[in-house]
């Protein structure tokens, strides 16, 4: 089976479908999902999808973009929803120096907040980092001086260096469909080099759909086409890449619960033999 552990279920694309989208993710063998928060005050929204859906659970947190917004909101409120049983993460959180729709000042404040919720909490922190490299492994080496604490760089389409510091510091790196674009070598060189516990999967649907879909909108079902391509970097099968992938997910993401019935990986709708 395989786990999305980054995906936007709350987004418009997905208001008329929210079950038939989680109904082909079942289907192509995907057998968890996340919805990520953007805002914390939606809390309810993804609180109330993931409560109609066995195997979907949600985070807690402000995305880059709307850092500027909810700095009102204390560490402790943060810590304090993140206790519902289906909460799973924090964030997501970082800096986005591509569009800068929050200050840099406002995204780094934001940064450390959720860092110390996850530290608090023990869940992993989602990391959105986009042209902010340096920045961002400077916060990270810097609060993980205070202490220890979970997370992933999710969506991963930095440089090397950050990939390599994040590993250092005991995270985790997820690929999403940005790893099978045409012009994504040096992404699927980093993903081949990284080790192998140390990696996860995504869509961030409903954006970055993988090839074949790619300009169309994302949905979960199609990180299994995003395993595939990080199974052939890695010179292993997508059935190794899946269980490699799970078992990583499970370990970080503690308070997830395993589906009682796993779903099978469909490796035809990923177009392996």
């Amino acid at each position: 089976m395989l786990v999305d552990h980054h995906c936007h279920l709350d987004f418009p694309q997905f208001a008329e479908d929210v079950d038939g989208v989680v109904a082909r993710a079942r289907a192509a063998g995907v057998g968890t999902m996340v919805t990520i928060s953007t805002h914390i005050r939606r809390f309810e929204t993804y609180k109330a999808i993931a409560e109609a859906h066995e195997d979907i659970f949600f985070s807690v947190g402000t995305h880059p973009h709307n850092a500027h917004e909810e700095l009102d909101i204390p560490v402790d409120e943060i810590v304090r929803l993140s206790q519902h049983p289906k909460c799973v993460a924090v964030g997501e959180a970082g800096l986005d120096y591509h569009y800068q729709n929050s200050p840099r000042e406002a995204q780094a404040e934001g940064f450390r907040n959720h860092i110390a919720a996850a530290r608090e909490t023990g869940l992993p922190l989602e990391i959105h980092a986009r042209d902010a490299d340096e920045d961002t492994a400077l916060i990270l080496e810097d609060e993980h001086a205070k202490g220890a604490f979970p997370a992933v760089l999710h969506c991963f389409t930095a440089g090397r260096d950050l990939a390599m510091r994040a590993i250092d510091l005991g995270l985790y790196v997820s690929f999403s469909g940005v790893v099978t674009f045409k012009t994504a070598q040096s992404l699927r060189d980093i993903a081949a080099e990284l080790p192998l516990d140390r990696i996860l999967v995504e869509t961030d649907a409903p954006y970055l759909a993988p090839v074949p879909f790619r300009g169309k909108t994302n949905e979960p079902s199609y990180v299994a086409h995003t395993a595939k391509v990080v199974a052939e970097a890695r010179g292993i099968t997508l059935g190794e890449l899946a269980d490699a992938t799970t078992e990583n997910f499970f370990r970080a993401y503690t308070k997830a619960k395993r589906p009682r019935i796993a779903p099978e990986l469909a490796v035809s709708s990923a177009g392996a033999a």
